[in-house]
């Protein structure tokens, strides 16, 4: 091959995009991953020609069930539109709404230390109504609907209360079960991996939540040759938006990530 022909020689391209971070609606405190926050971003990892396949990096213990499902219904519509494979590699951890992230992708890759899985919804808070009794502090609340006031962690439990968000639980559970099984179809080999469990990547592996053990560069390499251009996409904040982003919200964000991580041993 003369250099003209070198020259002009196209390469295979595979854009990469990371998703990172607790997920959470764009308004939360601390909130670093949602669909408004990566919309930009993932439509630009699409938009390039000639691609060989779009990747997604994917660390993160999960959160919001609905900014899991606009993400992952947003990677889906945009690899049907432009005919692209998808592939997701997963490193500390792809649990719950990150593994609702990791399976908007064809095929799924983790490092032998990920942790994969968790497939279930949880709710958490506090009650603080026999703090306020001892202060002597009167919780007034007024409503126009009996079940107005659900869950008020500054009145004691009521049974009618953890009955209507167990149900809520439940068709959310149903739902990302649903979304597991449609894009893993019979590769899963069991049925235990819908119990909120979660597994090292081998195991998970075995139980067919991923489709191999392997790192991003070696996958690539493999698939597409050593020439592959690995092209990385990410949004870029003006610098008001970088001034204003302040020590506090990186705190923030680096809180919550702690505590939802904390779950899964890390």
């Amino acid at each position: 091959m003369n250099w003209v022909s070198k020259l002009f020689k196209k390469k295979n391209k595979v854009a990469i995009v990371r998703l990172e971070g607790t997920i959470a609606p764009s308004m939360a405190f601390g909130a670093s991953l949602n669909d408004v926050a990566v919309s930009k971003t993932i439509e630009k990892a699409f938009s390039f020609r000639k691609l060989s396949a779009v990747v997604l990096i994917i660390n993160s213990p999960g959160g919001s069930p609905a900014q899991s499902s606009l993400i992952a219904a947003r990677i889906k519509r945009l690899a049907k539109k432009n005919k692209t494979h998808v592939l997701a590699f997963c490193e500390d951890v792809a649990a719950s709404g990150g593994y609702w992230l990791a399976c908007a992708a064809d095929e799924i890759f983790a490092d032998e230390n990920t942790i994969i899985g968790s497939i279930g919804v949880i709710s958490s808070g506090f009650g603080f109504h026999e703090l306020i009794e001892r202060q002597g502090i009167e919780r007034r609340v007024y409503t126009s609907g009996e079940d107005k006031s659900i869950l008020d962690p500054f009145r004691p439990q009521k049974q009618a209360d953890i009955k209507k968000l167990k149900k809520l639980q439940g068709q959310i559970h149903e739902n990302f079960i649903s979304h597991v099984k449609l894009s893993r179809g019979e590769k899963i080999k069991s049925e235990d991996i819908f119990s909120g469990e979660f597994w090292l990547a081998n195991e998970a592996l075995n139980k067919g939540l991923i489709d191999g053990v392997g790192h991003l560069e070696d996958v690539i390499s493999n698939r597409f040759g050593d020439t592959c251009k690995l092209i990385k996409v990410s949004s870029k904040k003006s610098f008001f938006g970088r001034l204003t982003g302040s020590v506090y919200n990186s705190l923030i964000e680096t809180l919550a990530n702690k505590i939802n991580l904390s779950r899964y041993g890390l």
